[in-house]
């Protein structure tokens, strides 16, 4: 099935878009995406295939993510949401915990932000809802830019049932972090904390903090304010 997977996935191939893609994904000599390689596919492109293939066979989905090619590790996340949504409903945590674990013991190939924001938040924050979140400190303090992003990703989920608990203590962890991808990331969820459980929450944390995190976590994290609110913590010094 995996053979003929990959000769859809060439259908849909741009030579064109593949450089773009390349380039904006930063896959040059000493980039964060160095090496990766595009076959210029869309991600509706992507999901129209995913269509057709969700019941791949796990062995298959870990070759498919094994994958030099971007967007066949894509396709290897997107298949095993749709997995993991299905044992969802159908109350099968076997499957839940099968597809979780192969999310965290794979984590070297989910080595792109793309791949991160789309599937995190879908399998490593829901599969935690009633679990102990331990886990996601631990992703904090990783080496890895990619687990690092993971956690903090992760807790979209939790954000989006206004809990902002574990979205602040992940970002309180990677507030000194030195990567420009990290800054977005918890920049974005402390946005989202504001929007979606309480901006009185955000403030707090930012008047706490503002004066010394990142300029890109800030600008992000306040980017839905007022532009007289955005000032006021643009030019607060500690």
């Amino acid at each position: 099935m995996i053979d003929e997977l990959k000769a859809d996935l060439r259908k849909f191939a741009s030579s064109e878009r593949a450089k773009i893609l390349a380039r904006f994904f930063k896959t040059g000599p000493g980039q964060y995406g160095e090496g990766d390689q595009f076959i210029g596919m869309t991600v509706p492109q992507s999901r129209s295939v995913v269509k057709k293939y969700k019941d791949l066979p796990f062995e298959e989905i870990t070759a498919l993510l094994h994958s030099y090619i971007h967007e066949e590790r894509l396709i290897a996340l997107l298949i095993l949401i749709e997995q993991f949504q299905s044992a969802n409903r159908q109350g099968d945590e076997r499957i839940r915990e099968k597809i979780y674990n192969l999310y965290l013991d794979n984590t070297k190939y989910i080595n792109n932000w793309d791949l991160i924001d789309l599937s995190a938040a879908k399998i490593v924050g829901p599969y935690l809802e009633n679990k102990p979140k331990e886990i996601l400190k631990k992703l904090a303090k990783s080496k890895s830019i990619w687990e690092r992003r993971i956690a903090i990703i992760s807790t979209f989920h939790f954000i989006k049932q206004r809990d902002p608990k574990y979205s602040l203590e992940i970002a309180e962890m990677l507030l000194k972090d030195n990567h420009d991808l990290i800054h977005k990331a918890v920049g974005w969820m402390l946005r989202e904390v504001g929007k979606n459980c309480s901006e009185k929450i955000l403030t707090r944390l930012l008047d706490k903090h503002a004066a010394t995190m990142p300029r890109t976590m800030l600008r992000y994290a306040i980017e839905k304010f007022p532009e007289g609110k955005r000032q006021k913590y643009l030019t607060r010094t500690s």
